[in-house]
């Protein structure tokens, strides 16, 4: 496998360790991005899976997190995102074909790791989309010994009346050629550049919502706006069909804000309450980027993962 270096932007809040970024191609020809940061030694290397509208330069901080708790860190721009092929005309709109197609990238992730000579043990971070991408690529037997999971996307958080027009306007609009649209409450433009910081919904802290404004506004090319329907018809169906399955054979620990008002809250707990070698941690007061919180809270999580990959290396 031949990886080609790919951008990596440091300009704008650069991480205390330097790191690299690299294309590589799906089975279907989508190109990839993925970023790397590895401290010398390492005990192993965390797959970091991103939740949707996220970019590699964003886990930057979490990478130089892991690497002074001795671990090596291998991020990805998912296909319609960050760097990654988009996949519609509109750069700015968030789709998917189905969302197995993920399963694509989860797997050339995996070839350049090893292509990269990354530590193994392997393990396994996924925040919001990422949780659920990983999720099911634990059932597809993604080679890692132990996992984590921030804010995991195994439902999305739609009011009980609401959810069966989400349901058939996800199924119907695509049916009838408007599977590119929005959903209702959506906007075509980034959150993170529209919101105001005041009661936003990721992070209660001002100096991370400032560092993902500036990357977005240095490098606008990374930015992504709503979902499509068909994203919207595909993530509804995929978090179904995980619900019914039971919980993996491997440790995890799993961290939630008690403020989380994105992803379905109840399924976290379904989900943790049946995992036998795992735990849910409630963040308090914190929004649904927990890793993008304050340092205290970061250095929290960050300890945690670090026992529990440690434990099963």
């Amino acid at each position: 496998m031949t990886l080609d270096a790919a951008p990596l932007f440091i300009d704008v809040h650069p991480a205390p360790l330097t790191g690299a970024a690299y294309w590589t191609t799906a089975a279907d020809g989508v190109r990839i991005r993925v970023g790397c940061w590895q401290p010398d030694p390492a005990k192993g290397t965390v797959l970091l899976f991103p939740g949707r509208t996220e970019y590699v330069e964003k886990y930057a901080p979490s990478a130089a997190a892991l690497a002074a708790r001795g671990f090596a860190t291998l991020a990805v721009d998912w296909r319609g995102q960050g760097l990654a092929d988009r996949l519609h005309e509109d750069r700015r709109l968030g789709h998917v074909n189905q969302f197995l197609d993920y399963q694509q990238d989860v797997a050339a992730v995996l070839d350049a790791a090893r292509t990269l000579g990354m530590p193994e043990p392997y393990f396994m971070l996924g925040h919001s989309m990422g949780g659920c991408i990983g999720l099911r690529a634990l059932y597809d037997g993604l080679p890692v010994n132990a996992a984590g999971f921030t804010g995991p996307m195994w439902g999305i958080r739609i009011s009980p009346h609401l959810r069966p027009v989400a349901w058939a306007l996800g199924h119907m609009m695509p049916v009838i050629g408007q599977g590119h649209r929005l959903p209702p409450g959506t906007i075509i433009d980034s959150y993170i550049l529209t919101a105001d910081f005041d009661d936003n919904l990721l992070t209660t802290d001002v100096e991370m919502f400032d560092m993902m404004r500036d990357q977005l506004t240095a490098h606008p090319d990374l930015a992504l706006g709503g979902p499509s329907f068909v994203w919207l018809r595909e993530a509804l169906q995929e978090t179904l069909a995980l619900s019914r399955m039971p919980a993996p054979n491997l440790p995890c620990d799993t961290f939630v804000g008690t403020n989380e008002r994105i992803v379905h809250v109840g399924r976290i707990h379904q989900r943790m309450d049946s995992w036998d070698d795992g735990n849910l941690h409630l963040i308090q007061n914190g929004e649904h980027e927990v890793l993008m919180e304050d340092a205290r809270t970061r250095a929290g999580i960050f300890d945690t993962l670090a026992h529990r990959f440690a434990d099963a290396a």
